[in-house]
């Protein structure tokens, strides 16, 4: 079995792996670079049988739901056939509807925890991790006596980190490469050490101290959040207000354990753009469904100090119109790079004008050095391998048995 990492090999964002055995192929995620955004125009990695029918390709593996392992999809042939978590394409079908951070993806099989996929002369093993995105996945693949796992994205600090622990104490025997992600190698000093647990405990001390209403800026996909956020707001005396967009993310997660739209724990707010969306578009059941637990903005200033509303920076007019902003605070509980951006920017100018404060408490969704390296430990691989990481460089510091490579370059499993 032949490998080729066509991007990811020095950068963060933009995964693409394909590998080769007999004369067959397959690819592993098809990323958007994360300097790019889904409108814009880019290219595909030269990969024969993505634009056209190529019977060698026998497929495309989607790791998980995020846009820099999955957004360019979009882009290849209808006769390539993908395969993904099914809670993945649920979520994204969703998203799809509210916001160009969702796609189609039209799965011809699903990734399954531990449930051996054979593609032609491949055997593809989906392990389920702790991730920021739902239902992600860890990749073995099998061919020729050959064994390669790729991690994906993956932590070992969320809600599911039993998932990784489980993986620690059982892994798969006889991996010869490990593609392991390094997101957070790239500044090992200043890596993230919260938990989501910690991000719990953060929220509840947050919105106990707080004398209004908490603006939750967090991604209404990230459904580790979504839960830190309800448990939070339980534990201080609140209520959780999700927007239509996040009722609808929950729900299409298929948990029973994800905090829904309909749980009397929880209100929903229908944004004025949300509103004009499921208008124009005739689904009115989307607003029927969440009838009995709806929140108007009429009723947002009497009960503002009892609520954590999901924000975006698009509802803005909503709440200043329903004046409901008094003593207000504002929590952003994402990667803090986006505050730099221009959406970022206009939104702290906006609260700064208002007087509004705005903590940062948000918990990585990608692995510390320490559990990467319990990782890489436990999969005893003959080569590791950097992908995912802007420092591949610093990979000798923490692994063994380093091996890079560049974009581009085929090399021996």
């Amino acid at each position: 079995m032949q490998a080729c990492i066509h991007r990811g090999a020095r950068e963060i964002g933009g995964s693409c792996v394909e590998l080769e055995h007999d004369g067959a192929r397959l690819v592993l995620d098809l990323g958007l670079p994360l300097d790019a955004f889904p409108e814009d125009d880019v290219s595909l990695p030269g990969i024969p049988g993505l634009e056209d029918n190529d019977p060698s390709l026998l497929g495309v593996i989607v790791s998980h739901g995020h846009p820099d392992h999955y957004g360019l999809v979009s882009h290849v042939d209808p006769s390539v056939r993908l395969y993904v978590g099914e809670a993945t394409q649920r979520v994204l079908e969703e998203a799809l509807f509210f916001s160009s951070a969702g796609a189609s993806l039209n799965a011809a099989g699903y990734l399954r925890d531990r449930k051996p996929l054979p593609l032609g002369p491949f055997t593809v093993t989906p392990y389920l991790v702790d991730h920021s995105a739902f239902d992600a996945y860890a990749v073995l693949v099998e061919a020729g006596g050959r064994r390669l796992l790729y991690s994906g994205d993956l932590r070992a600090h969320g809600r599911k980190a039993g998932l990784v622990e489980h993986l620690l104490e059982k892994p798969p025997i006889d991996i010869h490469a490990l593609l392991l992600e390094g997101t957070n190698i790239r500044d090992l000093e200043s890596a993230p050490t919260l938990s989501e647990g910690d991000v719990e405990n953060r929220c509840v001390e947050l919105l106990s101290e707080t004398g209004g209403m908490v603006l939750a800026c967090y991604s209404a996909q990230n459904v580790d959040r979504l839960v830190t956020l309800h448990r939070a707001a339980q534990r201080s005396g609140r209520t959780l207000v999700l927007d239509l967009y996040a009722a609808g993310i929950a729900k299409a997660t298929g948990a029973l354990t994800i905090p829904q739209g309909d749980w009397n724990t929880v209100r929903v707010f229908v944004p004025q753009a949300q509103r004009v969306r499921v208008k124009e578009a005739g689904e009115f059941e989307r607003t029927a469904a969440i009838r009995k637990r709806r929140v108007y903005p009429e009723d947002l200033a009497g009960q503002a100090k009892h609520l954590v509303m999901t924000f975006r920076g698009s509802m803005r007019r909503d709440l200043e119109r329903a004046k409901c902003l008094d003593k207000a605070q504002a929590v952003w509980s994402m990667w803090p790079g986006y505050l730099d951006n221009d959406s970022g920017k206009r939104l702290r100018r906006w609260l700064d004008t208002r007087g509004i404060p705005l903590d940062l408490i948000h918990a990585s969704g990608h692995a510390r050095g320490r559990d990467l390296q319990r990782f890489a430990k436990a999969m005893r691989a003959e080569q590791v391998v950097p992908i995912h990481t802007s420092r591949p460089d610093a990979y000798p510091e923490l692994f063994d048995s380093v091996v890079p490579h560049e974009d581009g370059e085929w090399w021996q499993v």
